[in-house]
């Protein structure tokens, strides 16, 4: 108590002590000290009251518990005088048994006097029953039916409870009602027989399958009364519980299943698009469906039967099923294809699931797949081998009817610039698209794999081509009459490398992502790499097919015909135009390569000519002479090779200067220069080699052994700086050394 009133004393010091901080507070000490008073006033008065009412409950709760008591004591003797009066009624209990059996009994007899009336006109409602359900009227029906099983139910459960084990009296009540059975089997038949055509019933007339519903309803209640009746008396009437309302889903489940089934029409003997005539008639029916279930279908049934989800979800399985059956079968490549688009695309499109009409029943991300993905993977697999096969075959014939078309005797077709060609890339790459096209319909990963896989197929279909334009030229070699159109085919084949380029780019343009192209790049170089090497091929051997013609005129050539007016030169150059009027139809990258390597082959034959010593001039008039025809026959090739080569861009000057060079070094009238001369064509045309220099000596005359020995052995100790932009042409050009002494360094 002591630290108590301490601790008091010291707050109130300090609450005084908080009041009077300010001199002029002492005015209101009086105030405070009144204030103070009522709060002490008020706090007592609360505590008294609270210790009042805590008291009161005390009081109440202890005699509340007196009395408990005394109520308990009360119970306790009851139970003893019941207990007492029991053990001494148990001999009266035993003497009411035969009271008990008469109860019984007549519950029994209630319940036959009450369906006496029923037992008796059994036959005559049979009968009735069995007319209501002939016209149709099948709640009505229903009704009597119910009656009857309820007449036969009750009758056999007073049986049941009067003797259980008397089978005998229960096989004589069902079997005087056996033939209500019956009626109950006929009408079920008809009820599925409305449900099965339940979607056209809808539409047609929709109150008979309303009473079919409320039938079905009316035996899911009896069932759920029978199934209680049992659980407290173990008993229950013999067809009970009917389950019409699970049959009716399965036979509705079965009747799903079978539209599915029986869409199927054709074969694939006797229609190709069997399969895309199965699928589109399946879209369909299933369509019209569901929206025949969610509009009309769903206000026949009460909200719990949700028949619109499980019509969706029957619908669903049976499909899935369905597709499965379809995948197992062997099917071609476009079919897979044809499953796989309906499967994979069709089904959650617009067209199908995804139709607003049925939204937002039908949710399509909350579909599950129709078919696995292993189902899918094996499909896809399948078709990219049959696919593959199917490409190697498709090139294979394209190419034979393209080898076909090169040995007609009328020209090849040509396009609209006037260029040969053949109907090849066209064929080729028209197979591509399409079966881009349908890959593109499934999904963009097996487009990038059927692209990759046409791509390939494309390089090993290449270098078969190649082989073939080989083959085909050698075959010509053999007899040149054969085939008469050999020039302007080979021509086609040229132009077909140009197109082949262009549609391998706008296929890959048009079918590859941006971050796929780099994938490709190796095999895109190997292409282009063997259509330039075919281009190339072909363009050498028309030119050997010129240079075949022109042999006879190239052997005239540095002769003493030649030096005398042989107008060899004239006729090369015409022969040359003229093959050049059909070369005109090459593709503009080839023709340039072409008119190139046709000016770099002339003037090669030309240098020939001179290297092999034909002629070896007597004096310096001869000499000049035949150098003087060399730079007019010079100019003449420069022109016709500018005439030829017009707005490609070729320097066509190059080539014939070498033969205005060599003509100088012939022309030249003062030995003393030769080596001067000599050294200045060396100096330009780094790659001739001493026997060019020893044949070139020799065509002049005027050059004795020891003179070329001595300017052979002067120019191998010069320097050489030749020119980057030189191409070699001596190189080719090879010396006979049968007639000429070999020169020793």
């Amino acid at each position: 108590m002591e630290e108590t009133d301490r601790e008091a004393v010291a707050t109130a010091v300090q609450r005084v002590a908080g009041m009077l901080q300010r001199p002029d507070q002492l005015d209101k000490v009086e105030q405070y000290r009144r204030r103070e008073a009522r709060k002490k006033a008020s706090v007592e008065a609360r505590l008294k009251a609270a210790i009042q009412s805590q008291l009161d409950g005390v009081r109440t709760g202890l005699s509340q518990l007196h009395n408990a008591l005394n109520d308990v004591k009360d119970i306790q003797q009851s139970l003893i005088d019941v207990n007492k009066d029991w053990r001494q009624s148990i001999n009266t209990i035993e003497n009411l048994k035969d009271v008990k059996d008469a109860v019984v009994q007549h519950s029994q007899l209630a319940a036959a006097v009450e369906n006496l009336k029923n037992i008796f006109s059994v036959p005559e409602i049979v009968r009735e029953t069995q007319d209501l359900i002939e016209r149709g009227e099948l709640l009505q029906a229903h009704r009597k039916l119910m009656d009857l099983e309820c007449s036969r139910d009750n009758l056999m459960y007073e049986q049941y409870r009067m003797d259980s084990k008397n089978t005998h009296d229960m096989n004589l009540i069902h079997t005087y009602f056996g033939d209500m059975q019956k009626l109950s089997e006929e009408l079920a038949k008809q009820l599925w027989m409305v449900v099965q055509r339940s979607l056209v019933t809808v539409r047609r007339d929709p109150t008979l399958l309303v009473s079919v519903v409320r039938i079905i309803e009316r035996e899911e209640k009896i069932d759920r009364r029978m199934l209680d009746r049992k659980k407290q008396t173990g008993f229950i009437p013999p067809g009970r519980p009917k389950k019409w309302k699970e049959k009716m889903f399965n036979i509705l489940e079965r009747t799903v299943s079978t539209r599915i089934e029986g869409t199927q029409a054709d074969t694939r003997e006797s229609d190709k698009m069997w399969l895309v005539r199965h699928l589109e008639i399946i879209r369909k029916y299933v369509l019209d469906d569901l929206l025949v279930a969610k509009t009309l279908l769903d206000q026949c049934f009460p909200p719990q039967y949700d028949i619109f989800n499980k019509l969706l979800n029957m619908y669903h399985q049976a499909l899935s099923t369905r597709m499965q059956e379809l995948a197992a079968e062997d099917l071609e490549a476009n079919e897979i294809v044809s499953l796989l688009t309906w499967v994979l695309n069709t089904y959650k499109s617009t067209e199908m699931m995804g139709n607003s009409e049925l939204s937002p029943e039908v949710d399509v991300n909350s579909l599950n797949p129709l078919i696995s993905q292993s189902v899918v993977d094996q499909l896809l697999s399948k078709y990219m081998s049959t696919l593959t096969s199917n490409i190697i075959g498709w090139l294979r014939k394209a190419l034979e009817t393209d080898k076909k078309d090169w040995i007609k005797e009328t020209e090849p077709e040509a396009d609209q610039d006037g260029y040969y060609q053949t109907t090849l890339p066209a064929i080729v790459f028209q197979m591509f698209e399409q079966n881009l096209q349908v890959a593109a319909q499934i999904n963009e990963d097996l487009k990038t794999k059927v692209l990759l896989l046409c791509l390939q197929q494309m390089n090993s279909f290449l270098t078969r081509y190649k082989d073939e334009a080989q083959l085909y030229k050698e075959e010509h070699l053999k007899n040149r009459q054969y085939p008469q159109c050999y020039v302007q085919y080979m021509i086609a084949v040229i132009n077909n490398c140009q197109t082949f380029k262009e549609s391998i780019i706008s296929l890959k343009r048009k079918y590859l992502k941006i971050e796929m192209e780099d994938t490709l790049s190796s095999s895109h170089t190997s292409m282009d790499a063997t259509l330039d090497i075919i281009a190339k091929e072909g363009c050498s051997s028309l030119l050997d097919e010129v240079f075949m013609d022109l042999e006879p005129h190239l052997n005239e050539l540095m002769t003493k015909k030649w030096l005398m007016g042989s107008n060899a030169v004239g006729t090369i150059c015409v022969t040359v135009e003229d093959y050049f009027n059909d070369f005109a139809r090459i593709k503009k990258p080839y023709k340039k390569t072409m008119t190139i390597e046709a000016h770099r082959r002339v003037v090669v034959e030309y240098i020939r000519a001179i290297m092999l010593k034909r002629i070896s001039f007597k004096n310096a008039e001869e000499r000049k002479e035949g150098a003087e025809r060399m730079i007019k026959e010079a100019e003449q090739f420069r022109f016709l090779f500018k005439k030829l080569a017009a707005g490609s861009g070729e320097d066509t000057e190059g080539l014939c200067d070498i033969i205005e060079a060599i003509a100088e070094v012939i022309k030249l009238t003062d030995p003393s220069l030769l080596y001067l001369e000599v050294s200045t064509l060396v100096s330009k045309y780094p790659d001739i080699r001493d026997d060019h220099i020893a044949a070139l000596l020799t065509v002049r005359g005027d050059a004795s052994r020891d003179m070329k020995q001595t300017i052979i052995e002067t120019l191998d100790q010069g320097p050489s700086q030749p020119n980057p932009n030189y191409v070699p042409i001596f190189k080719e050009i090879t010396v006979p050394t049968l007639t000429v002494p070999k020169l020793l360094k």
